[in-house]
């Protein structure tokens, strides 16, 4: 049952933000609800969103959101790989995962996770199952595993007392199958021995229906009981609602919330786990020199900042670049290679995707291959001269910025080079980005291990990336104008983090 609901209609006076905002202002921890479930298809004011949200969340609160309405056709007119990687549904997902908001994507859904708030909060990853049934057990494990929990073998002197306690061909090695002979009693014993002896397991999962020829009365009262008593949270599955009718329904006079389905269960279970705490509301960024950025931003016309531009921009915010030299007459191009030294990288100057025309030359190593694919690049349509850099190397990463209507600014990140195309593994942040979060958002790649170093590579420095994105983060706050970004690769080693490649729009 609900305590209040609250419709806003098509919003033409006031949205789901006011609500919150009113339910924020006049919270009574004694009187209020906990749990929150919103519906929405529009964030006007996701800013407002944002503060009452955490707000309700760092009170106690916890909140559950399906945000329907995405659409992807915005993102398709982008021009960088920024653009065409953030949507409004992306910034919505990383507007939830800022304020602490479980997101969810249907009724069902929602409902199931409000039922996991309705337990003892979990904290940490690790799963006892309970049960007197294997196939439900087996799929609640596969879930829970897919979903970043853990099931964990339960071995030692203790798992081997309290197989005694049980039937003949029982397993306590997790799950713990008390077989469909099972008690009251002896659940009660394996619920004991969770708690105090199994110090490894935060949390259980009790598996319990009946094909109908006994009442369980006796399993369920024993249930509610423990459940009162319980250190660690005890999320009871009840699959039988038809054969076990009366009983599931006396459970739930109890003020007791069950789960019909163990799959639905550790979905919900694993959303709610990784859905991070609220970002605190202040967020300490790198000091840059904001007079010459807004020096360069209020003199540039809207569109992308020709290459010095760049780079002198790059130089303002403190974002580590790679030392290059831009030029389109030949007889110049010999002299600037002296300064950078061979081997060299050369780059067509004008067309916004270079490697797609053939405007990237790697690995130059002499005179007459410099001055040959010059000649080349200066015939791709487009072309206004070349830019030559040092031949570096390491992790290739991806950093960009995307404003987004109404959200403000989006920051990205992810493996760069033509990964990002192909994979399309990239993490969405709202900005301001603090350290922790983005480190946090970091780890949450599924490129994260490339980054971390495998198989002989080197990988990348985290503390140096993170800090990149903390100075995108201060560089829009100086620069609310730049409304697309790309820092694409950045070339990442555990001594330094360079940005390669930059592009900036801006839009006034």
């Amino acid at each position: 049952t609900f305590n209040n609901v609250y419709s806003v209609g098509n919003s033409a006076q006031m949205g789901v933000e006011e609500v919150l905002q009113y339910m924020d202002e006049t919270f009574d921890s004694e009187k209020d609800p906990k749990v929150k479930l919103l519906y929405m298809e529009k964030i006007d004011k996701p800013a407002l969103l944002l503060k009452h949200a955490s707000s309700l969340i760092r009170k106690g609160c916890r909140i559950a959101a399906v945000k329907a309405g995405a659409s992807e056709a915005g993102s398709r007119a982008a021009s960088s790989h920024t653009g065409a990687l953030a949507s409004s549904d992306a910034a919505a997902d990383a507007l939830f995962r800022k304020a602490g908001i479980v997101r969810c994507y249907g009724r069902e859904d929602l409902i199931s996770v409000a039922s996991v708030f309705m337990h003892p909060e979990l904290q940490g990853k690790n799963i006892a199952i309970i049960t007197h049934a294997g196939g439900p057990a087996v799929m609640l494990t596969d879930r829970l595993s897919s979903g970043g929990l853990n099931v964990p073998d339960i071995k030692g002197e203790a798992a081997e007392e309290l197989k005694t306690k049980l039937f003949p061909g029982s397993s306590v090695g997790n799950p713990i199958d008390f077989l469909a002979t099972g008690t009251a009693e002896q659940l009660g014993i394996i619920i004991d021995y969770v708690n105090n002896k199994f110090d490894e397991i935060d949390a259980m999962v009790v598996i319990f229906g009946t094909p109908g020829l006994v009442e369980v009365y006796d399993v369920y009262d024993l249930l509610d009981k423990k459940m009162k008593t319980s250190e660690k949270p005890i999320f009871p599955v009840l699959p039988s609602v038809l054969t076990a009718e009366k009983e599931v329904k006396a459970f739930v006079e109890k003020g007791r919330v069950y789960f019909p389905d163990e799959v639905i269960l550790g979905e919900a279970l694993a959303r709610v786990y990784h859905t991070p705490k609220p970002a605190p509301e202040k967020v300490e960024l790198p000091v840059m020199d904001e007079k010459q950025i807004r020096a360069i931003v209020e003199e540039a016309a809207d569109g992308y900042l020709a290459p010095g531009k760049v780079t002198a921009l790059l130089d303002a915010a403190g974002i580590p670049r790679a030392k290059e030299f831009t030029t389109s007459q030949k007889e110049e191009v010999a002299k600037l290679a002296e300064q950078v030294g061979f081997p060299l990288v050369m780059k067509v100057v004008g067309p916004l995707h270079k490697s797609d025309v053939g405007g990237v030359s790697l690995n130059i190593r002499n005179n007459e291959k410099l001055v040959s694919e010059m000649s080349r690049m200066m015939q791709i349509e487009g072309a206004k001269g070349v830019l030559i850099q040092p031949m570096l190397s390491g992790t290739e990463l991806f950093a960009g910025i995307k404003k987004e209507d109404k959200f403000g600014h989006l920051i990205l990140f992810g493996l760069g080079g033509i990964f990002i195309e192909v994979l399309k593994d990239v993490r969405t942040t709202l900005a301001p980005l603090g350290r922790a979060e983005a480190l946090s958002e970091l780890k949450k790649l599924k490129s994260y291990k490339i980054i971390q170093g495998v198989r002989g590579m080197e990988g990348a420095n985290e503390d140096l990336f993170a800090n990149i994105l903390m100075r995108l983060s201060a560089l829009v706050k100086a620069a609310p104008e730049i409304a697309e970004m790309d820092l694409n690769p950045l070339l990442g080693s555990k001594q330094q983090v360079v940005a390669v490649d930059a592009r900036i729009r801006i839009a006034k």
